[in-house]
């Protein structure tokens, strides 16, 4: 394993070679991911699809540096100097407030303190800055989980299913937010979904896993302007393109 900074034209160059879980019982070794090979443009939003358990998560813990037992690399460029990881779950501290929780991200006395209000102001939090988390919707939490994210102006954001399990109305409101909140600060963005509305809707780049060992076996930019991608009937013909639904 590898992960390192280089000097290419690309924002993040991922090259693994073989990626598995050890036996386990009667079980044996899991090979999960094989051969891939993907270089990732600087301020891109590029989208990681494919059916649950086939490693998109998987591939994202060894982007951000969590998992480290794998065989190739990972080579970071020059720009690449803050990663900020947004997890399936928003991870507030239960004690801390909206406003608290956000701040909290950030050392004392660093200037992107003063970009908070206007993030909390961008994605409708103005009223729950005093809130506990148990006080606020999942919608919400998730909210306060994207402001974090981008109020630390990071390099490289990864994004793990973070609307999952919400209902339709709430989860395409987030998606409308982190659109409009990219557009302004367009950050390099690594994002997995098994969603492929959802992956067409945000992505610039959709990245199609699959196979027993899971690579890449599609790789499709979306040609779809701002205003096609909430457009619903915009967004199911491009569906049908990228993954040849009828």
């Amino acid at each position: 394993m590898e992960t390192v900074s280089g000097t290419r034209a690309e924002a993040v160059a991922i090259r693994i070679r073989r990626k598995e879980f050890p036996a386990l019982g009667q079980r044996g070794a899991n090979l999960v991911l094989s051969d891939v090979d993907i270089s990732i443009a600087p301020r891109s939003f590029v989208v990681i699809t494919g059916p649950s358990g086939c490693g998109k998560s998987t591939l994202l813990n060894i982007v951000a540096g969590l998992d480290r037992e794998f065989e190739g690399s990972i080579v970071l460029g020059p720009e690449i100097r803050r990663k900020t990881f947004i997890f399936q779950t928003p991870r507030l501290l239960p004690w801390r407030t909206v406003a608290e929780n956000i701040a909290l991200s950030l050392p004392e006395g660093d200037p992107r303190h003063a970009l908070i209000p206007d993030l909390i102001a961008r994605v409708g939090l103005e009223e729950a800055v005093d809130a506990y988390p148990e006080r606020i919707s999942l919608g919400m939490q998730r909210r306060v989980a994207l402001v974090r994210g981008f109020v630390q102006e990071p390099d490289l954001l990864l994004m793990d299913e973070p609307f999952v399990s919400l209902d339709d109305p709430t989860a395409q409101g987030l998606r409308r937010v982190l659109i409009g909140l990219w557009h302004r600060h367009r950050t390099t963005v690594l994002f997995v979904t098994h969603d492929r509305a959802e992956a067409v809707m945000l992505g610039t780049r959709v990245l199609r896993l699959g196979g027993g060992s899971a690579t890449v076996i599609g790789d499709a930019e979306v040609r779809l302007s701002a205003d096609q991608r909430l457009d619903a009937d915009a967004v199911r013909a491009e569906v049908a393109r990228i993954f040849g639904d009828t």
